[in-house]
């Protein structure tokens, strides 16, 4: 009832002339309020810039998050950075895709690897995000977005931490909007909460680049893409707000139809790639309306990954190096060598070129056996190149065109290089450079070791170059690396071969080749590579030149649509130049010859060699027991060792020292063929492998299926054998101090003191270096043996091994071994009944170690002991039984 009456009064009050009509003004200007909001949100032509009228405004709207925010690891302690301080990013792109299987992620993928930029991938809808920072370091310079829905269809929560992170580490955002699958009609919509707009599903034309833009880097600007581009599916963006600015615009593709009508309309242009400038919400972003279909968007990508990174950190300098290699001078049946004329458009076009690119100069690699074997007109031809011969540069092949590889004998190898070399001096042919090729690149990789010291001893080689390392496929992991003194550059295709020597028979003919040259594969491999040697043959010179048509062509479109400096360097500052952009690449890293066709038959006995690899490697670490493991193993009927090296005995140690740039034969030898018809089972073991940080990677490379056995001890008993150990061989810091005061010395201690304590307690930081293994190597590639039972009860660790590497037959170690009370652990059972024990050096007894040290490595070992216990119970493996009993007394 009072109710009522409350709400009788106030209608009463309102009807009120003079409250009547200030109530009616009130609501109407309510409605009038919310159409206006309505109007505002709905339509980006009247959205204000919140920032355009206060010019000192420039940071974010919102004070920035913690670090720790960030998605950090809980146990991290964090400060909170300040916004207006300077942030340091990695050197690394995120990019957040839909699923693994995308065909834009593979091909973004595939940009940011081809260009040496690392990255890192997520998957957008797996609710959650990877840490975004460290400390004070951001751990990404750039963002990118496979789809633009994926980005502001983020869980808040998650939208909100990589927008504070891009704020505060001044990192942009890359978006591609791909069209919407599978939707009739709808094909326009507002990109979430931002003032703009998307149009998709069309076709397009004629795309011109805005000069005002500044993002550009790689791209020149100025230039009109003719014609209609390619696909029917582009996306466009629609904004009338101001921090967004066009950086590519195409007309609509239905235009030319309707002009072919004879109708007159104004040809639209619509924005395919739009750059948010930031001054919104203090976030600079890249949307991007097509993939890279359009070679255009290549280059557009490649130079926003540049501009919006953390201080411009992502890209690689701007600078190309070319080296145009003619392989095959005077090789090639008759009727497809040079003519006179030939040779006079080979050096009419090096002097054309040279205007592009400066310093530049044809590079021709001869065999001098094949001189005058063709036609009478080529034979001419031959004489007039030789003429001319100062004009190039020269190097050499084999004499007869012959593969290095093949030569066993180190004589006859030289011999025929020989030939060559007094053909070059009597013909006087300039060979200065100290570059050679191998023909089809044999020897070089795999390494035959003779062809690189015959070469230095000959002709003085120091730069070589192939197309097989790592692999001939896919292009775009192609490196270099130093081998025996010589520097081994990546050497790059051009679609060009010895059979493609006419225009009309060119595979796809003259379109294939110029979309090639013209922003396709050729034009892409140089955006990719700041050094370029490419290999061309003598054929593609003569006939209908298609070398010299093919690169007149594309250092004319590079000059038109790129930045680039192009200039030659002669082979070796080439070679420096290099690998003064890829130090990394210096080292080299061995990968299997016998997966890859291409290389098994550039290898000599490769079908020999595949059978020596190892198939399992015990691989430390050092004072666990790795001697007694490989005796144990040793006594099975199947299972071979290496030989032993002279220097390390039973250890090859090539994949943690420097054995591992004698390359693969010298490795190779210390393997016994297997018998025929007896599945007999090679292995290595080397203890100096388990904390060698080249190591996993190494082996990875080389034997990716090979199974590894570690054996884990108590880091503080291992680190205090080592010391004894090192006592034993008279090492002078282990005898002038003390165990306590070597693992307990500091910065200043002597050097010798600091590695000796580094090899004591190093190796036992067991979870770091077994994560690290993991990165190469799966779970189940790995067995994790207790030192502690190896040594005390070694018959079912034996047992467990057998099973882990599938050794036949099985045997039964309880007839093997048996346990010697004089020495203290298990010995081989000899045939005769007898004990043969290891060496006086194994198993010594040694005083108790002291208690302070003990106390100390306890400390010291705890928490690398609780991450080795979470890592074991994670790959689910049994943790040895004194890290269980390690465990408990804390």
């Amino acid at each position: 009832m009072i109710r009522r009456l409350r709400i009788g009064a106030v209608i009463r009050c309102i009807t009120q002339p003079t409250i009547k009509k200030t109530f009616i003004v009130l609501v109407l200007l309510c409605l009038f309020s919310i159409w206006m909001l309505a109007f505002q949100i709905a339509s980006p032509r009247n959205v204000k810039d919140d920032h355009r009228t206060n010019p000192e405004v420039k940071g974010p709207r919102h004070s920035p998050r913690k670090v720790a925010e960030f998605n950090q690891p809980s146990n991290v302690q964090q400060e909170t950075p300040q916004a207006t301080s300077k942030q340091q990013t990695s050197k690394i792109a995120l990019l957040f895709v839909e699923n693994s299987a995308s065909p834009l992620a593979s091909n973004i993928t595939s940009v940011l690897e081809a260009n040496r930029i690392k990255y890192r991938t997520a998957i957008s809808n797996l609710g959650d995000i990877p840490h975004l920072a460290y400390n004070k370091l951001g751990l990404y310079s750039v963002i990118v977005f496979e789809n633009v829905f994926s980005y502001i269809n983020l869980p808040p929560p998650h939208r909100d931490t990589i927008d504070q992170y891009c704020r505060l580490y001044n990192v942009g955002i890359i978006v591609f909007t791909p069209p919407k699958k599978d939707v009739v009609g709808d094909y326009s919509s507002q990109v979430g909460d931002f003032p703009l707009y998307i149009d998709q599903h069309l076709s397009l034309m004629e795309l011109t680049l805005n000069t005002a833009s500044n993002i550009y880097r790689i791209t020149k600007p100025g230039q009109t893409l003719k014609g209609p581009l390619p696909g029917d599916d582009w996306t466009v963006f629609r904004t009338n707000h101001s921090t967004y600015q066009p950086i590519a615009r195409a007309k609509t593709g239905s235009h030319r139809k309707i002009a072919q009508l004879g109708k007159t309309l104004e040809p639209i242009l619509h924005t395919t790639v739009l750059h948010d400038r930031g001054t919104l919400d203090g976030i600079q972003r890249i949307f991007f309306g097509g993939d890279f279909h359009l070679w255009l968007n290549y280059l557009l990508f490649l130079d926003s990954v540049h501009y919006l990174s953390s201080d411009k950190n992502l890209g690689q300098t701007l600078e190309r190096y070319f080296m145009i290699d003619v392989d095959d001078i005077f090789v090639g049946s008759p009727g497809i060598r040079l003519k006179p004329e030939d040779v006079e458009a080979m050096c009419v076009e090096q002097d054309n070129i040279a205007e592009l690119v400066s310093g530049f100069r044809f590079n021709l690699g001869f065999s001098g056996h094949f001189l005058g074997r063709g036609t009478e007109e080529e034979n001419r031809g031959d004489e007039a190149l030789i003429k001319v011969a100062h004009k190039f540069w020269w190097f050499p092949h084999m004499w007869d065109h012959s593969q290095p590889h093949l030569y066993q004998n180190e004589s006859k190898l030289q011999n025929i290089m020989m030939l060559n070399k007094q053909f070059a001096q009597e013909k006087d042919i300039p060979v200065d450079q100290g570059y050679a090729i191998a023909p089809h690149h044999s020897g070089v990789y795999p390494t035959h070791e003779a062809l690189y010291r015959i070469w230095k001893e000959i002709w003085n080689v120091s730069v070589t170059s192939t197309e097989e390392y790592p692999h001939l496929r896919p292009a775009r992991r192609r490196k270099g690396f130093t081998h025996a003194g010589i520097k081994v550059l990546p050497r790059q295709t051009c679609g060009l071969f010895t059979h493609t020597i006419y225009m009309a028979k060119f595979p796809g003919g003259r379109e294939r080749l110029d979309t090639s040259i013209m922003g396709g594969e050729l034009f892409q491999t140089v955006i990719n590579n700041p050094v370029n040697i490419f290999m061309t043959h003598l054929s593609n010179y003569g006939n209908d030149r298609l070398a010299l048509y093919t690169f007149d062509k594309l250092f004319n479109f590079l000059r038109i649509w790129t930045n680039f400096k192009l200039q030659t360097l002669p082979p070796r500052q080439l070679a420096d130049k290099y690998f003064e952009l890829y130090p990394e690449e210096q080292d080299p890293l061995w990968g299997t010859p016998c997966e890859d066709k291409r290389l098994t038959s550039i290898w000599d006995n490769a079908e020999k060699k595949c059978k020596k690899f190892p198939k399992f490697l015990v691989i430390g670490p050092q004072k666990t027991g790795t001697t007694a493991l490989y005796t144990f193993l040793g006594m099975h009927p199947h299972i071979v060792s290496n030989k032993p090296n002279p220097v390390s005995f039973e250890e090859l140690q090539f994949f943690s020292s420097k054995n591992y740039y004698k390359g693969l034969d010298w490795y190779l030898q210390y393997f016994p063929m297997p018998k025929a018809n007896v599945s007999e089972m090679l292995f290595e073991k080397s203890a100096t492998y388990f904390d060698a940080a080249p190591a996993p990677a190494r082996i990875h490379a080389l034997l990716p299926k090979v199974k590894l056995i570690a054996i884990l001890l108590d880091p503080g008993l291992r680190a205090y054998s080592w010391y004894r150990h090192m006592q034993s061989h008279n090492d002078p810091a282990s005898l002038q101090y003390s165990f306590y005061e070597v693992i307990t010395s500091g910065a200043g201690a002597p050097q010798s003191v600091n590695l000796l304590k580094k090899r004591c307690l190093d190796p036992g930081r067991y979870a770091k270096h077994l994560e690290r293994w993991l990165k190469y190597f799966s779970p189940h590639q790995i067995l994790i043996v207790d030192g502690n039972l190896l040594r005390e009860d070694p018959i079912p660790v034996m047992s467990k091994v057998m099973r882990f590497v599938h050794a036949k037959p099985y045997i039964d170690y309880s007839e093997l071994l048996r346990f010697e009370e004089k020495k203290g652990f298990y010995c081989q059972v000899l045939s005769t009944g007898k004990s043969k024990c290891l060496g006086v050096s194994k198993g010594r007894p040694y005083e108790p170690m002291d208690l302070k040290s003990q106390e100390y490595l306890a400390e010291y070992y705890r928490q690398h002991n609780a991450d080795l216990e979470s890592l074991l119970t994670k790959l689910g493996q049994v943790p040895p039984k004194w890290l269980q009993d390690t465990i408990r007394e804390r």
